[in-house]
């Protein structure tokens, strides 16, 4: 068993404390409904406001038989260079709109680009593919709409969702110029790595993770859908540069590793970097946790560096 006595300093453990006061560790033993008003909750009494001269316009895509809400998000006095289509982290079955608005607006703010986020369906009243073709929708939107390159990113189940659509898009004529994805989970190998050494890991553990995935797909075996996983792709060739930020407590964070390593060993751009000592969810804690203050930096530095079309890794 890991030892996250000396894994983690105290500063995240007061995160960790906060959080579960909010958000217990059981929380999946409730009904759906109640574990989306604990976590809209719990998001709520995180909530950091927005940077000075961000603003945001709520607004929806029209797709066929559906909208797809999206909230923009603009810094004032400053043309975009570059757009970010965010996906927001909650296991595919919580969060939206409000879950990640402050960290959307704060990637607004430390970038300058503007940041389109996207309330994709969600599971199980929508099954996958509903979340991925929401992506799909938003990303030929922010194309027709904006001549700035288009960049995609996300956190957790997010950043799942934002690596399906790279790989979708990649013949794409705009194809994404970069992505960036944060404690992502990509599909991986669950006999082997993090997902044994943090099975048991604060925040996240291994039965929540089996939870998401059975509730996601309906119980359903899409073993080798690359649009569920990732990581189950046979071609990594042609992927925009990556940069995927874990969480060393994590169970997911052998994906992130062994994602950047695909990508770098098919001749592409990939940077994978594991937060030490920190836990799934820290994107949270950027305001208290020094080492999460410090991620967060990274996290915008490399958003602003892909939206950019660099590479400096």
């Amino acid at each position: 068993m890991t030892d996250y006595t000396k894994l983690i300093d105290a500063e995240t453990w007061a995160f960790i404390e906060r959080t579960n006061s909010y958000y217990p560790p059981d929380t999946i033993d409730y009904t759906i409904a109640q574990q989306r008003e604990i976590y809209d909750r719990m998001c709520g009494e995180f909530f950091a406001g927005y940077p000075e001269g961000v603003s945001a316009e709520t607004t929806a895509i029209v797709a066929p038989g559906r909208d797809v809400p999206i909230r923009v998000y603009r810094l004032a006095g400053k043309a975009p260079e570059a757009v970010m289509v965010y996906f927001h982290g909650g296991g595919f079955i919580l969060g939206g709109l409000e879950s990640h608005d402050d960290v959307c607006a704060e990637l607004c703010g430390r970038t300058g680009y503007e940041v389109v986020s996207v309330d994709y369906r969600l599971a199980p009243e929508h099954k996958h593919p509903a979340a991925f073709d929401d992506a799909m929708v938003a990303f030929e939107w922010a194309v027709a709409r904006y001549s700035q390159p288009i960049m995609l990113a996300g956190d957790s189940a997010g950043g799942n969702i934002a690596a399906a659509a790279s790989h979708a898009t990649r013949g794409h004529a705009r194809r994404p110029v970069g992505q960036l994805l944060v404690y992502p989970g990509l599909g991986g190998d669950r006999s082997q790595g993090s997902y044994v050494s943090h099975a048991e890991a604060p925040m996240l553990t291994m039965r929540d993770l089996e939870f998401y995935k059975h509730i996601r797909s309906g119980g359903e075996d899409r073993t080798g859908d690359i649009t569920l996983s990732p990581l189950a792709d046979a071609d990594f060739a042609n992927l925009p540069p990556t940069v995927v930020i874990t969480a060393e407590c994590d169970p997911l964070s052998s994906d992130g590793e062994a994602y950047g390593e695909s990508i770098v060993a098919a001749g592409g751009k990939a940077f994978w970097f594991e937060e030490p000592g920190l836990v799934h969810g820290y994107l949270r804690a950027r305001h208290t946790v020094t080492r999460a203050r410090q991620s967060f930096t990274r996290i915008a530095d490399a958003a602003a560096v892909l939206g950019r079309g660099e590479w400096v890794w």
